[in-house]
């Protein structure tokens, strides 16, 4: 699913094209502002989004197979709610 099918989604709702894009658009903008601060969203009955330090470490370069070091970085995770895998797993 893509943002412009949730966009299509809002709009079958009753929701004008635009209050929809302006919609999902003001969502994911509070999430990732949020998150940049170093803040975990979490939206209850589905999950929660958190930041994670990762250290650096040795890698390899896929096309020469040399070694590198990877720096420290920071990623986004997220972990489903108990009732969001409970709906997942039950078909």
């Amino acid at each position: 699913m893509t943002k412009s099918d949730i966009i299509k989604q809002l709009q079958e709702l009753g929701f004008s094209k635009k209050a929809s894009s302006d919609i999902i658009e003001t969502l994911l903008e509070i999430i990732k502002s949020r998150l940049e601060s170093g803040e975990d969203v979490l939206v209850s009955n589905f999950g929660k989004f958190c930041v994670r330090e990762k250290a650096s470490r040795r890698g390899r370069n896929p096309a020469t197979g040399e070694d590198l070091q990877l720096e420290a970085r920071k990623v986004v995770t997220f972990k489903a709610s108990e009732k969001l895998r409970e709906r997942i797993n039950r078909s």
